[in-house]
């Protein structure tokens, strides 16, 4: 495509390209960008009456173009873009109007080159061929000898005296003479530059001949330590020979790699011989003793819990050295239950000989101990698990700008997670990941060097060999990602890839690395970058992050509509991001003052990412935990003391204020598991002006799903959407469709069109009134309350996306359920997604997962006793809703987190479910307001025993922004919709839209839409007493009180509607008695403006 002519846009984004129409605002208007369905296609742009008209422009077999217009039109075929505009200027060539507009295309700044910022005065260090073609130009031969001068004149001041006599006339005779061949040769087209050869070859003369001399001993060596040893390579290969004319630099690099290979397959050997796999023969986590206190009748007593993570036991002390009779194994160990209220307090809940369950209350010295102590037996469970495959792993991610200097000796600390902000426990030392993800920029060293010095410093704390899964370089910019060994046979799909967003996107100073693979049924996501630099350069690196997004080429490649943000179950992104903190230079020193007071939340409250993200156009839909360490740029090196905020340049003193560039976010589908444990940076690495930064997180996977249940015998399960409404944020003039993608169905599953309806503000709501079946390959319950569907808006002319979502299975595991997902595209807002899911399955008993292990709860005012014979009262242990909050989408507290795209309402308990033959939620055997997402029971003995409030874990931050929906108007609270009969028809469906949330309110964003967004309605509830209460849904925060319904009469009265601003719950001594929202008393009555009839639309794009 000609970048000449000025409406060709390139990779522009449909939205942008709308916004540029848009802001024209003269019918005519065109321009054409790539297709983002089809490659090597156009899409060609026109603006008619405030809509865009996209028709698209597809090369045949000849490479002729043509445009698929109206039809009854000609089709007409050009050789190139310029002659077919020309001819779509005139009329009636099947467009909507004719060509008449050409929309400039926008000039990318692009990022100057850090050569620009050296001062001039520096005498030149290179020689360009373009230093040479001034306004004086030089004969090849003065040029060569002007440079042989320079190369003489720099050896006069070089230190001589350790080198042989004949070397120094060596390198002195081939700058006076032989430079000048080279330089004949390589005019003459040779690039082999034989003078430098010669006499790198007689420099290293005794080098080729030890080469010579112990090749073949290696080379025998490493044939006997090769398993796959094959009959015919018993000879030495010929090109080592003396006289074989290979290089020295080849020799050795063959020489390198040989040995790399025979050290790698030795160790093999050795440790195969003594059954290492990968653990420490003797114990790998030591015994680890707590001091607690424990109290009784309100005497406060000290004891010592010991825990052996490799015997599974944890044994109950009254004195550091006293007898060990006393001691629980780890199938008898059943609950960790962490106060709300009491940081330091844990509740440990056991099963005794004699099948009675036992509360035993303890105090740690603080809450890190407490955490150290949970993470010891959770590791000890999965240890002794009887499961083939573990449904939870903890990852660690690292990020460090190494600044093109080397690591220095011990950078243990880093991978420990100590230093500043949320840290582990010094228990926890020896507890290995599962994963370490280890992103770096400027990064001098080669791959294997840094390869290898990232497995012995793991290697030295865990004793463990860990398995390299994938390493991709781009520059200066590496990512690799390390396994433990027993996960070697899990792990499979494995990609990686790159994208340059430096200069123009050609160079790969800047840009980013990414890494995919599957564990077992599970997908993850590396994404390392180094975004543009400059604290005035925040526009360019939403740019960066913008095109990463677009062009890295990660995951399944069947979910080519979608971009990597939901490609994934799980997506972490990493790197040097360069967001500053934005404060002008002359608060430089005040910023340093609030730093050493460790006073953060003015700093983040102007820093760049943070409020960009607020803004939704970087990061939608991520999360950052919160962040409590100090900015890690700019340090002077050897010390982080002191912050180098300022910089000498040509043009002046350029500014480098004190900021976190140096990040970590992920990004899960929804209702999966996944905790942030550590976040923070180090203290005592200093060899860069960048301080390491280091995230753990424990993470729930889906195993490989093999099925109990015999395939020929079991029903044919069914996953079925229903009234699912669209509001696109398009000026497009086009149908629209809905597919369905997942690795759980037989086949991706396409929608008729939707029935169109304009709105006032610019928006599209698209009707899909017919009920989508779809079929999994597996119907296993069990198998599917893991799986997720991904969902495409798409055009049906162009076939392109107009927004992406993710919808959770487990949303709908015990009846219809109703989703309302934000729809994004290219990492932005493109509209929201409304709709009900049900799923078809037989009744199974949900398997307990690890991470139901420990639970978080509020501390009840009257506390237990200690002893306990009735096994209900390990009711409140069991409550799983908000013990992990992220599984269920309460997220923790976390930096300017918006929204995460999605949630979900259960209809009222005594609702027929459509499909299952008129049985309701409560007849199939399922309490929805008294259970937990994986089934487990949340109050066994009835709905008049009291379930214990629980509430999220105070080490990670409060609940005060649960869900972090606040600031999103497309997440409303939202009325219920009622399940539809199963004989519903579409066209029932478009009679009118009483049930429907309210039309969200206009994006604000610098895309697409040209008039000013209109604020949103208000809509006031309207109640009725004779109208039952529903249960508080999902997005609401029902689930941070999964309490059964009140009786009748204590139950209130209608709340008035007000906007509560959320709290933190850690600054407060007491916690509210009462966290979840009351019960609204009916459904709002529904709007008198029934679904008009959609006007028919011309629709000039076939």
């Amino acid at each position: 495509m000609p970048v000449y002519q000025p409406w060709c846009h390139g990779n522009l984004t449909r939205s942008k390209a709308e916004d540029l129409l848009s802001k024209a605002a003269r019918d005519g208007s065109f321009l054409i960008r790539d297709s983002e369905s089809i490659q090597g296609a156009y899409a060609l742009c026109v603006l008619y009456q405030n809509c865009v008209y996209t028709y698209r422009i597809l090369p045949n077999e000849d490479k002729k173009l043509s445009v698929q217009a109206s039809e009854g039109v000609p089709i007409r075929f050009f050789s190139m873009l310029p002659e077919l505009v020309e001819a779509y200027y005139s009329p009636n060539m099947g467009l909507i109007t004719h060509l008449q507009y050409p929309i400039q295309r926008e000039e990318d700044v692009d990022e100057e080159p850090e050569s620009n910022n050296l001062p001039p005065q520096l005498p030149p260090r290179n020689f360009p061929a373009n230093d040479f073609k001034d306004s004086d130009p030089k004969s090849p031969e003065q040029s060569c000898k002007s440079l042989s001068d320079t190369y003489l004149m720099r050896l006069q001041h070089m230190d001589m005296s350790t080198i042989p006599e004949e070397q120094q006339v060596a390198i002195q005779e081939y700058f006076r003479t032989s430079i000048f061949l080279d330089a004949e040769q390589l005019q003459n087209g040779n690039p082999n530059l034989p003078g430098l050869k010669k006499l790198t070859m007689a420099i290293c003369k005794n080098v080729n001949s030890e080469i010579y001399r112990i090749l073949p001993s290696l080379e025998v060596f490493h044939r006997v330590l090769d398993q796959q040893l094959s009959p015919g390579i018993g000879q030495f290969p010929k090109q080592i020979s003396a006289d074989s004319g290979q290089s020295v630099s080849f020799r050795l690099e063959q020489l390198t790699k040989l040995i790399y290979s025979i050290e790698d397959k030795a160790k093999n050997a050795v440790f195969d011989s003594v059954g290492y796999e990968g653990s420490h023969r003797k114990s790998l986590i030591p015994l680890v003793t707590f001091e607690v206190k424990q109290e009784s009748l309100g005497i406060s007593t000290k004891m010592f819990l010991k825990v052996d993570v490799e015997s599974g036991k944890i044994y109950f002390k009254k004195s550091k050295d006293g007898p060990e009779d006393k001691y629980y194994v780890h199938n008898k160990i059943l609950q960790l239950v962490k106060s709300q209220k009491m940081h330091a307090k844990l509740v440990i809940v056991v099963e005794t000989e004699k099948e009675k369950i036992l509360r035993r209350e303890f105090v740690f010295d603080d809450t890190k101990k407490r955490e150290g102590f949970c993470q010891l037996l959770q590791l000890m469970k999965n240890k002794h698990s009887e499961k083939p495959e573990p449904d939870m792993i903890t990852v660690f991610v690292g990020t460090w700008n190494m600044g093109n200097a080397g690591p220095p000796h011990n950078i243990s600390t880093w991978f420990q997670c100590k230093g500043q902000g949320k840290t582990r426990d010094d228990t926890a030392d020896h507890i290995p990941h599962d994963f370490y993800v280890i992103g770096t920029q400027e990064d001098p060293l080669g791959e294997r060097e840094w390869a290898d010095t990232v497995k012995g410093v793991l290697r030295n704390i865990t004793n463990i060999s860990f398995k390299q899964v994938a390493i991709h370089t781009l520059w200066n910019i590496r990512i690799i990602v390390l396994a433990k060994p027993e996960h070697e046979n899990r792990i499979s799909h494995i990609f990686s890839d790159s994208v340059k967003t430096g200069i123009a996107n050609t160079l790969g100073n800047k840009g980013a690395v990414g890494v995919s693979f599957m564990f077992n049924g599970t997908s993850f996501g590396f994404v390392n970058s180094h975004l543009t630099s400059g604290s005035e350069k925040k526009l360019r690196r939403n740019q960066n992050y913008i095109n990463i997004l677009r062009f890295l080429n990660l995951g399944d490649k069947k979910l080519n509509p979608f971009d990597i943000t939901h490609r994934f179950t799980h997506l972490f992104w990493l790197g040097d991001l360069n967001y500053r903190v934005e404060f002008p230079s002359t608060e430089a020193e005040y910023i340093v003052t609030k730093i050493k007071q460790q006073q953060y939340q003015e700093l983040l409250s102007k820093d760049q990412l943070s409020m960009e993200r607020s803004d939704g156009k970087v990061f939608l839909h991520f999360d950052e935990e919160e962040i409590t360490f100090a900015p890690t740029y700019r340090f002077e090196r050897d010390t982080r003391e002191k912050y180098a905020y300022t910089k000498a340049k040509a043009t002046g003193t350029k500014y480098n204020l004190p900021s976190w560039c140096d990040r970590v976010l992920r990004k899960s589908y929804p209702l999966v598991h996944v905790v942030c444990q550590a976040y923070g940076c180090t203290n005592d690495i200093m060899t860069s002006d960048h301080s390491p930064v280091f995230a753990s997180f424990e993470v729930g996977v889906a195993s490989q799903f093999v099925s109990k249940q015999d395939l020929n015998s079991a029903p044919q399960g069914g996953i079925q959407f229903m009234n699912c409404v669209a509001t696109l944020l398009t000026k497009s003039k086009t149908k629209f469709c809905i597919e369905y993608h997942s690795s759980c169905l037989e086949k991706t599953v396409k929608t008729s069109e939707g029935e169109n309806t304009e709105h006032l503000d610019g928006s599209i709501k698209v009707w899909f009134g017919n009920q989508v079946q779809l079929t999994p390959i597996i119907s296993d319950p069990e198998y599917l309350l893991d799986q997720h569907i991904l969902i495409c808006v798409k055009s049906t002319d162009c076939d392109e996306s107009y927004g992406e979502g993710c919808v959770a299975l487990r949303a709908a595991q015990f009846c219809y359920t109703e989703f309302h997902i934000t729809l994004t595209h290219h990492g932005e807002k493109t509209g929201t997604l409304t709709g009900g899911i049900q799923l078809h399955t037989s009744e199974v008993k949900p398997t307990e997962k690890l991470y139901d292990f420990i639970k978080v709860e509020k501390d009840d005012p009257v506390t237990s006793k200690g002893k306990s014979s009735d096994p209900n009262k390990f009711s409140a242990a069991q409550a799983h809703d908000i013990s992990n909050p992220n599984y269920m989408g309460v997220s923790y507290k976390s930096g300017n987190v918006i929204d995460r795209g999605w949630s979900y309402s259960m209809p009222p308990k005594a609702l027929p479910v459509a499909g299952q033959g008129g049985k309701d939620c409560k007849k199939s055997g399922y309490d929805v307001g008294a259970r937990s997402p994986t089934g487990k029971p949340l109050n066994p003995a009835g709905e008049d025993k009291k379930v214990s409030e629980m509430f999220d874990n105070p080490l990670y931050g409060s609940m005060g922004k649960s869900h972090s929906r606040g600031k999103d108007p497309d997440l409303p609270q939202k009325d219920h919709l009622v399940p539809p009969d199963p004989m519903f028809t579409a066209s029932k469906a478009a009679d009118g839209d009483p049930d429907r949330p309210p039309v969200p309110t206009p994006r604000n964003r610098s895309f697409t839409c040209s008039e000013k967004p209109h604020p949103p309605t208000p809509v006031s509830p309207l109640t009725s007493v004779h109208k039952k209460p529903v249960v508080p849904s999902r997005s609401e925060g029902g689930m941070v009180n999964n309490r059964p319904p009140l009786p009748a009469k204590s139950r209130p009265g209608p709340p008035e509607p007000q906007t509560t601003k959320p709290r933190d719950y850690r600054d407060s001594s007491e916690l509210p008695s009462k966290l979840r929202l009351p019960a609204r008393p009916g459904q709002p009555q529904p709007h008198k403006d029934t679904h008009p009839e959609v006007p028919k639309m011309g629709r000039p794009v076939k």
